[in-house]
């Protein structure tokens, strides 16, 4: 007798627009529409990182150092639809990947608010299938110097990037895959989960209502933490009022590793600042990092209980 319950109280909230926020992330997943399928694997996932030309190398070299991997050969090129001029390389490590700009002109607008780029099996079918499932478009597909782009914007305002490549590329699993970290107020969380999950064909891991607040530096409070997974990766959902301390909020992406004491030694070594000290919460240990460059991170492995 539960489940017409439930399916009132969705209806509800959808016509009245009172309490989706507060629905479990369950509801959402069973209730969204699926679009096509258009992911290809975690591995072609990557995060934006936008620093100044000078901190491109110093950037690149403190990344591969503290997870492993390599760098692709820095090319120069323009990856907008309008003129601009940035290096541009991938570094692939273990525990996740980056795209790495460096423009020598004014970044055009909206790219650098974009927070990662997903290769998507199709660019026309992944475009509608965006919109289908709630999605903005912001920035119409166009050609790069390897295949097709496009800037989505989710709601609760999540920027992302699609591509897609003419050559089919081939990239190694990940040994640990990374985790999309996105902050939402909590008026659009459910808006967001319903949009995502239904183009990602996404499931819901984990949904804590009542997560322990360190972990996004309020130790003496709560908040909501929903953790999802798909065939574009992992994604943590945190749902607050925004009254965050730094640098808590500026961090796009945590990087899963084996053992965090050794990643944090190899970091600093290579002159990452941590401006979170590892905390132990619901299994993980976790830290914040600072690269050269700006770029912000969160790290993390796991503990036994």
């Amino acid at each position: 007798m539960r489940t017409p319950v439930v399916a009132a109280a969705f209806v509800s909230a959808m016509v009245f627009g009172t309490c989706a926020a507060t629905l479990p992330a369950r509801v959402l997943a069973r209730e969204t529409t699926a679009t096509p399928a258009v992911a290809v694997a975690p591995q072609y996932g990557t995060t934006h990182v936008y620093v100044a030309p000078e901190d491109v190398d110093r950037f690149a070299a403190s990344f591969v150092a503290t997870f492993g991997g390599q760098s692709t050969k820095q090319v120069v090129a323009t990856v907008t639809p309008t003129p601009s001029s940035t290096t541009s390389q991938l570094l692939q490590t273990p525990a996740g990947t980056v795209s790495l700009f460096g423009f020598s002109t004014p970044v055009p607008y909206p790219f650098g608010l974009e927070r990662n780029g997903y290769l998507v099996s199709d660019m026309d079918i992944a475009v509608r299938a965006a919109q289908a499932a709630g999605a903005s478009v912001i920035v119409a597909p166009f050609p790069d110097p390897i295949g097709r782009d496009a800037v989505i914007q989710w709601p609760g305002g999540v920027n992302m990037q699609i591509y897609w490549h003419t050559t089919k590329p081939s990239y190694a699993p990940f040994r640990t895959v990374p985790e999309n970290r996105v902050y939402v107020p909590a008026d659009r969380a459910a808006s967001f989960m319903r949009s995502f999950l239904a183009f990602s064909h996404g499931r819901v891991e984990s949904d804590n209502a009542h997560a322990p607040g360190v972990e996004i530096g309020r130790p003496n409070d709560t908040y909501r933490r929903i953790r999802m997974s798909s065939a574009f990766g992992r994604m943590a959902v945190l749902v607050t009022d925004g009254h965050l301390p730094y640098p808590y909020g500026h961090e796009m992406t945590g990087y899963e590793v084996a053992h965090l004491t050794d990643t944090l030694d190899k970091a600093r070594a290579a002159g990452v600042r941590i401006l979170v000290e590892p905390y132990r919460s619901e299994g993980r240990e976790a830290a914040i990092v600072q690269f050269p460059g700006g770029y912000i991170a969160e790290v993390h492995a796991p503990v036994s209980p």
